[in-house]
């Protein structure tokens, strides 16, 4: 059997690292997408790293807010795997947090474009690919925050929901060709950035979360991987919450 290809945008980070490395576990090829501005030797250096830990996984430059470097970043992929795409992960996101009355149009514009602009600029490169191979996987990295709100994040809650509409919508065009389209929500996930918050703010944040800690990389890209599997066929247009209780609805 051929090997499918997944592509993780957004590959490099903390929680895509840990989507690739269990995508790899669940025997796909996959890429991870990155821009880190325009760094590719850091990108490198991240591919050589995940070698030495024993996860082979290719990379890809691309700038998810433009339509036509992701067109070249699928080209790319596609011309490295000699396959479609089987698997998209939309990962990619930012946040420029304040409050609304202090936001200016760049704050607005660029947590939209990169957070929801992106998964069309993506998804377009390759849905039509999925419906003619019958198969497909999408799942878009959402948040809790697009589910509930989030005081001084205007911008990010209103891209975050917007993913689920898109999932949605989607996910009803191509139920019948064999593609999925799913969202999830993390709420607050343990990654290097996270961990280097100071200690008494975590624990403010540990404190609103019913389970008592904040969420592993691991558990998230476990998530992923089943809702990219084979076995989760039945599963479309959905929104799976991974927030240890902290918005329950």
């Amino acid at each position: 059997m051929t090997q499918k290809v997944a592509l993780v945008t957004g590959g490099t980070g903390g929680i895509g690292t840990a989507i690739c490395q269990s995508l790899v576990k669940s025997g796909y090829r996959v890429v991870a997408g990155y821009n880190r501005g325009g760094d590719h030797e850091q990108a490198r250096a991240w591919q050589a790293t995940q070698r030495e830990q024993g996860f082979e996984i290719d990379i890809s430059y691309g700038d998810v807010t433009d339509f036509r470097s992701c067109a070249i970043c699928i080209a790319d992929v596609k011309e490295k795997t000699r396959s479609n795409i089987s698997v998209l992960v939309n990962n990619a996101g930012i946040t420029r947090d304040t409050q609304f009355k202090k936001m200016d149009q760049d704050d607005w514009r660029d947590v939209i474009t990169t957070n929801l602009d992106s998964v069309y600029n993506m998804t377009r490169q390759v849905i039509n690919d999925m419906i003619t191979d019958g198969y497909g996987r999408i799942v878009n990295i959402s948040s809790v925050n697009g589910q509930k709100g989030q005081f001084g994040q205007t911008n990010y809650s209103a891209a975050k929901a917007g993913l689920h509409g898109f999932t949605k919508a989607l996910a009803q065009e191509v139920a019948r060709k064999g593609v999925t389209v799913n969202t999830l929500s993390p709420g607050y996930v343990l990654t290097p950035m996270v961990a280097k918050i100071a200690p008494e703010i975590q624990q403010k944040i540990i404190e609103g979360i019913p389970v008592g800690r904040m969420g592993s990389v691991d558990e998230i890209a476990a998530a992923v991987a089943y809702l990219t599997s084979p076995d989760s066929g039945y599963i479309t247009g959905s929104n799976l919450a991974i927030n240890g209780g902290q918005h329950m609805y």
